[in-house]
Formats: structure tokens, C-alpha cells, sequence
């Protein structure tokens, strides 16, 4: 895997950018002054990145990279201490009979599970995420978002998936949802802070760019996709315009930000879709948990599942890992 730096947790908007956030018409100039995209290009480049082929021994490269980029997430109503406990275990040793597998990047849970997640992964190194802002809709107000993300931030939280407000943003009220991705960064503290889009809701490839760099000049560490709650979820076009929100980014700033793919994606032969997509459109130095997630649970069975038919030769079957 490579080495990088870790996403900026600095909450100051840099410094050649400064200027855009004064005003809500310095934002929306800036905003609408990115490139458009080209819907038909950025369809036909993702199409066309994933037809490409891994040879055989990259796969069980891309198979542990995967696997160490997995969020394990549970939002649930009827989510309990002790499936909060079960998961830690799986986050932990994936595979418990091959010791050799990388654990999961983060445990993702409600704020009041936080606590329990953070016991239980005591001394791991997987990361506790927690959502916050009134997740999935985020459809209250901002003192009860905050309050939100101070909970689990207090109860030890490591990162916080925020959700932004979409009506204020489709309406063009810009510098509302920056100041509120701002105020819920401030209250992350030292926690790393995703801001989910949620681009099922945002219409045209064009928003997803603006919702992206907004985010970004509010300074999300990551920017997600998707709650998981919203049909279309992660999709390879839309990861596409986002990773290259990132790479520009990096390009204008020097700093490094995250994306996270989030809903959707279930298979093997998806993940490494979207791997090659990081390698070739922010770069290979993204091709780390500290700069790409997947939001994807069901995806870390078929990705043991894969990883042992590369280990042992032949398909398993579900009956060898935990299938949740």
C-alpha cells in the first residue's frame, strides 16, 4: 500500500481560496464558474475503465486493499450493543482461520453505539465513524445537529459522516451549507470529518462537482457519495467526478482529501472497478484507507469469499466466512 498523508483536519478554508466563501455571491461565482461535465465523457471514461483487467497477481492485491478500506457499517433501527460487538469482532479478523487478512479500515454505527464500538475495538487500530446531523434526511436544526455530532464525538468517535442539507443547496443557498459544514467541522475536534453528498438527490453530474467543492472549501476530509439510504447510490460516473474534485483540489491547495463510494457496490469485480477508477483518475497515491473508503458491508463477504479462492485455489463458498 502506499504511504501518504492523512486527510487535512485543519478547519481553516486555505488560503488561495479564502476569497470564494466571503459571500454568497462569491460562492455561487465560484461554484458555477467550475467546468461543466461532459455527461456523455464522464459515462463513456468509467465504462471503459471498468472493463480493465487485473492480472492474477495484482488481484490479491486488490482484494487485501479493498478489504482495508472497508467502513463495516450498521444503521439500524433495531441495532443492539451486541451486534455493535459482533461487527467489532468481524472489523477485527475478518477471516479468523487467515491471520494474514487485513482488518477493515472503521466500525460505523449511531451516535448512542459509539461508546459500545469504541470498547470493543479497544487498541485495534480500526477506526470508530459514526453518523451525525440527523442522518439519513438531515431534517432538523442545527443545534440539534451539532448536538448530534458532539455526542459522538465525546463518546470517542474517530471520524463523523455528516449529511448535508440538499433542499438549501438545491436551492442555491451555498454559503448556508457551508457555514453548517464548518460549524459540524468545528465540533468534530481532532475527529476527521465525511461530508455525504447523498448524489442520488443532486440531479446532474454538474451539482455533484459544485456539492463536492463545497464541501471541500468547508473542509470535509472525505466527501461520501451516499447515505445507502437513496436509489442510485455509488455509481462509477459519479466517482469518477468526485475523485476529480480531489485531484484538482490537491492540484490548487497541495492537500490531500478522501473519497468515499457508499451504497451499491456488493462485488469483488465492483471494488477493483473502483480501484482502477482512483488509480487512474486522482492517482495512485489515493490508493489508501486513509484517502478512499467504501461504504459498503455487504461487499467484505464476497471480498473474503474471493480472497480465499486466490489463497486456496478453489471457491469456498459462504459456509467459510461470516455472511451477514
Amino acid at each position: 500500500m502506499t504511504a501518504t498523508t492523512s486527510p487535512s483536519s485543519v478547519p481553516e478554508t486555505p488560503s488561495p481560496l479564502t476569497d470564494v466563501t466571503r459571500d454568497e455571491a462569491s460562492l455561487r461565482r465560484f461554484l458555477h464558474g467550475l467546468p461543466g461535465v461532459d455527461q456523455v465523457g464522464v459515462e463513456q471514461r468509467a465504462a471503459g475503465l471498468a472493463t480493465r483487467s487485473i492480472k492474477k497477481e495484482a488481484k490479491r492485491w486488490a482484494i487485501d486493499t479493498a478489504v482495508s478500506m472497508v467502513d463495516l457499517t450498521t444503521l439500524e433501527g433495531a441495532d443492539t450493543r451486541g451486534k455493535v460487538r459482533g461487527l467489532a469482532a468481524k472489523a477485527m479478523r475478518p477471516d479468523p482461520e487467515r491471520q494474514d487478512c487485513p482488518r477493515v479500515a472503521a466500525v460505523c454505527v449511531y451516535p448512542d453505539l459509539v461508546g459500545t464500538a469504541v470498547e470493543a475495538l479497544a487498541g485495534s487500530g480500526v477506526r470508530v465513524a459514526s453518523v451525525a446531523t440527523g442522518f439519513p434526511a438531515g431534517r432538523t436544526s442545527r443545534e440539534v445537529k451539532l448536538a448530534d455530532t458532539r455526542l459522538a464525538v465525546e463518546a470517542g468517535a474517530d471520524e463523523v459522516d455528516m449529511v448535508i442539507d440538499r433542499g438549501a443547496f438545491l436551492e442555491g443557498r451555498y454559503l448556508e451549507v457551508f457555514d453548517e459544514i464548518r460549524a459540524v467541522k468545528a465540533a468534530c475536534g481532532s475527529a476527521h470529518l465525511k461530508v455525504i453528498l447523498e448524489t442520488g438527490e443532486l440531479a446532474t453530474y454538474d451539482n455533484v462537482r459544485r456539492a463536492s467543492w463545497l464541501a471541500l472549501l468547508a473542509g470535509g476530509d472525505f466527501i461520501k457519495t451516499s447515505t445507502g439510504k437513496v436509489s442510485p447510490a455509488a455509481t462509477l460516473p459519479v466517482t469518477h467526478v468526485m475523485l476529480q474534485a480531489v485531484h484538482d483540489w490537491h492540484e490548487r491547495t497541495g492537500e490531500l482529501r478522501g473519497v468515499k463510494p457508499a451504497g451499491g457496490i456488493r462485488t469483488t469485480k465492483d471494488a477493483i472497478k473502483y480501484l482502477v477508477a482512483v488509480h487512474e483518475v486522482a492517482g495512485e497515491q489515493w490508493l489508501t484507507p486513509e484517502l478512499f473508503r467504501f461504504g459498503a458491508s455487504s461487499l467484505l463477504n464476497d471480498l473474503l469469499l474471493q480472497r480465499r479462492t486466490q489463497v486456496d485455489g478453489h471457491y469456498s463458498g459462504p459456509d467459510y466466512v461470516t455472511v451477514d
